[in-house]
């Protein structure tokens, strides 16, 4: 059986990157920090992942053990033998994961092992190969840094899975179930990786993998975000109620098309695919299983309002090939008065709109002379 090592057992890593390495029949090995979670996993050797589809049902994660990321000493001896790495630990915890790297590749050069090894970088984090490779710079010693750049590939993915947080009665009963949406397909960069790219299933190996990460923020997230704010606006409380609702539906999916047409002038994605990715997103959204909540997806406008981002940057896009941003513009105003209590980024954009000014917003947050 082959071997996988995924660093962080969060949501992400056992509610999505646990179930496509155990459906490829590998050995999945978590590297964590969490004891309690170390310790259940050795014990059960197993989990349950609840699939929220329009009829939900289990399937069983096994053949996974753990290791604690304190111990050097463990986690080389699991990347010495590892056929592909896995990362889903958050950008600001990258560095450390870099440190545990650089030391297994280490001893990899040391057995002169010269079978090369990916990793594939399942952060929410632009450019990640470029941050990881810096971070592996700055901590590995001269001597081996030749063998590391020629032996790792780093690869970036597109994490496109919905992974809701698991209810509090149900996690303090079995802390790890996971639950997730059915979809699984995971993009990740093909040119990226250093030999044959795994036999995994789920993974879907693109060559202009800029295309893909583009279609998923101006699609995907912007649809998501466009629900929310719009959704808000007509007095929903969650996201699969709001996307119910017709009014919400043709702004969303209008928005998506903008983008959608946009993508299509620059990338030549086929017509047809485009519209079925919408549609298909469409549908995803209409989960009542997922529980998703206009609070959760809308939090932090003010981000999502900035220049480049998911919103701006989408009308911005548009704009650029072409394509009159109407239902993105839509969208942008109602994220404007987005204000849920106890988010503090909506709080301030409330304030900064009551005491400064809409033109002072567009200008100063927004970037929009």
């Amino acid at each position: 059986m082959k071997k996988a090592i995924q660093f962080g057992a969060g949501n992400i890593g056992r509610g999505f990157l646990g179930q496509l390495f155990s459906q490829s029949n590998f050995e999945t090995v978590f590297v964590e920090v969490r004891e309690d979670l170390i310790s259940l996993i050795n014990k059960k050797g197993y989990y349950k992942l609840k699939i929220l589809s329009a009829k939900p049902y289990e399937i069983i994660i096994k053949n996974i053990r753990a290791v604690n990321a304190k111990n050097q000493e463990e986690v080389n001896d699991e990347i010495k033998t590892a056929d592909i790495m896995s990362t889903s630990v958050k950008s600001e915890n990258l560095a450390s994961v870099a440190s545990l790297i650089c030391s297994g590749m280490m001893e990899r050069a040391k057995s002169k092992i010269d079978e090369p090894i990916n990793l594939l970088l399942c952060e929410n984090l632009p450019k990640a190969s470029e941050v990881f490779r810096n971070y592996l710079s700055q901590r590995c010693p001269s001597p081996y840094k030749e063998y590391v750049n020629s032996h790792l590939g780093l690869v970036e993915t597109i994490i496109s899975r919905m992974v809701p947080p698991v209810p509090d009665s149900i996690s303090t009963e079995d802390p790890l179930f996971v639950m997730a949406e059915e979809y699984n397909t995971l993009f990740v960069d093909k040119n990226a990786f250093i030999g044959e790219v795994p036999d995994i299933k789920g993974l879907a190996a693109v060559d202009n993998f800029a295309a893909y990460e583009q279609q998923k923020l101006y699609t995907y997230n912007t649809g998501h975000a466009v629900c929310a704010y719009v959704g808000y606006q007509e007095g929903h409380r969650y996201i699969w109620e709001a996307i119910r609702d017709k009014k919400v539906k043709q702004i969303v999916r209008g928005a998506m098309m903008e983008t959608g047409e946009a993508l299509i002038r620059k990338y030549h994605f086929k017509r047809e695919e485009q519209e079925k990715f919408i549609d298909g997103f469409l549908l995803r959204l209409d989960n009542p299983a997922l529980g998703d909540t206009i609070a959760r997806v809308g939090r932090d406008p003010i981000r999502k309002l900035s220049p480049n981002e998911r919103l701006i940057g989408a009308a911005k896009f548009a704009e650029k090939y072409g394509v009159e941003p109407v239902n993105l513009c839509r969208g942008i105003a109602a994220a404007l008065k987005f204000v849920i209590e106890g988010d503090k980024e909506s709080e301030k954009l409330a304030r900064y709109l009551q005491d400064k000014g809409i033109d002072w917003v567009l200008k100063e947050v927004c970037h929009i002379d």
